[in-house]
């Protein structure tokens, strides 16, 4: 390990490798990832082994301890990303709808007020049953248990709402 962090010996790494490698996958293999991401996450730590090898200190750690330890860190590593994946930003989804344009907004407000005008002109038993339908999300069935009518007049007076809030749409 010396002759790795003082010369960047490619010979002494090799050797390293040769050796910890095969245990390191095994070890990775023993806590459960399989074959191919224990063979990842041992060649990531070798890699940082490699990269940080000056940080070696012989006081502190042999050299298999510090080389299982990095491959424990890799691996804590590798199982936070699977369960909190990184964040795509470019994703069309995280991506927050344009502002509209002025006059977007402003025929946006005045079919809004159409609306309201055409449904307050609605008698209020079909207004009633409109909400409970739209807003409550409530089936028609279920409209008639609730407000006690037969399920034929909630859907005649929902077909009869809806065909007036058209036609007055339509008007403008």
């Amino acid at each position: 390990m010396r002759a790795v962090a003082e010369a960047g010996d490619r010979a002494a790494f090799a050797a390293l490798y040769e050796h910890f490698a095969p245990r390191l996958k095994a070890w990775l293999m023993r806590l459960g990832l399989p074959e191919d991401v224990a063979e990842e996450v041992m060649q990531d730590s070798l890699i940082a082994a490699w990269r940080r090898a000056a940080s070696f200190d012989p006081a502190q750690a042999s050299v298999a301890t510090w080389l299982f330890i990095i491959a424990r860190n890799k691996r804590i590593d590798r199982l936070r990303r699977e369960r909190r994946p990184e964040i795509d930003l470019n994703d069309p989804a995280l991506v927050p709808e344009p502002e509209p344009a002025p006059d977007e907004k402003v025929d946006a407000a005045e079919e809004e007020a159409q609306l309201r005008r055409a449904l307050q002109a609605l008698p209020e038993e079909q207004l009633h049953l409109l909400r409970l339908a739209f807003f409550s999300d409530l089936s028609h069935r279920d409209i008639a248990a609730r407000e006690n009518l037969p399920l034929g007049t909630v859907k005649s007076r929902i077909r009869l709402a809806l065909a007036r809030l058209k036609s007055r749409l339509e008007q403008g």
